[in-house]
């Protein structure tokens, strides 16, 4: 999609923005106009990228956040409030994952992927929904997964969330859609990025600027319509 200004003076927050497909969505939202808030707990690569926005002519301001702490959240959307003033887009991007058989799997893994993948995506749209509300008006948007959606060997923990995340954002659907509110699930598949090695097949599954174009044009849509849930797929199956 082309990085055309259609979110001039619009403001978002996504978290996990330091890499991956957090980095490439902040980047991508810049571009199209909007105040950037970088949410992560890597302040490092943070600054950096904040940097990076700035010099490209964007708007950008990092909050080293972990979005499994509460008080991190309220830090981050006062912050954001301060500096921006209002809240419009909320990108629920943070996300973690362990992969093991049940018998095998490690209690504090499993806690550390619900803290962060469903219980972070819980507080940080609390956190914004009474600003957006009283704007009448916001988009959240939960990168998902195809995991929840399907289920494979060594995924319960995992895929468990992400199921619950899927829920989470029917849910809050309903419940925000009379104040103009959208909220959008996307579910890519593999994606090309750290989290897992797809080095022999990385240029035939999901980039993240897949992902990023998929969020532009889950915002580009008019306010009359709200498309809740895009899958992604990689066209010709990696083997």
């Amino acid at each position: 999609m082309s990085a055309e200004k259609f979110l001039n003076g619009k403001v978002a927050i996504v978290t996990g923005a330091s890499k991956g497909i957090g980095r490439v969505i902040a980047v991508s939202l810049a571009e199209a106009g909007a105040s950037v808030a970088l949410a992560a707990r890597t302040e490092q690569e943070l600054n950096e990228l904040a940097k990076i926005i700035q010099q490209r002519g964007g708007s950008a301001l990092a909050v080293r956040t972990d979005v499994s702490r509460s008080d991190d959240i309220s830090s981050l959307v006062h912050a954001t409030l301060e500096h921006f003033h209002r809240i419009d887009i909320l990108i629920n991007n943070a996300g973690y994952g362990v992969f093991a058989n049940v018998v095998d799997a490690r209690e504090e893994d499993l806690d550390g992927m619900w803290n962060i993948n469903l219980r972070g995506a819980f507080l940080c749209s609390k956190a914004v929904l009474p600003t957006m509300m009283k704007q009448r008006s916001g988009e959240i948007i939960n990168i998902d997964s195809l995991a929840g959606k399907n289920t494979f060997a060594g995924g319960a923990g995992y895929s468990a969330t992400k199921w619950g995340l899927l829920a989470f954002s029917r849910t809050l659907m309903v419940e925000v859609r009379e104040y103009n509110i959208r909220v959008v699930t996307i579910c890519p598949g593999s994606v090309n990025t750290a989290f897992s090695d797809h080095s022999n097949d990385a240029m035939k599954i999901i980039q993240p600027e897949d992902v990023a174009d998929t969020v532009l044009f889950a915002l580009s849509m008019p306010a009359r319509s709200n498309v809740s849930e895009i899958d992604i797929r990689p066209t010709v199956k990696p083997r």
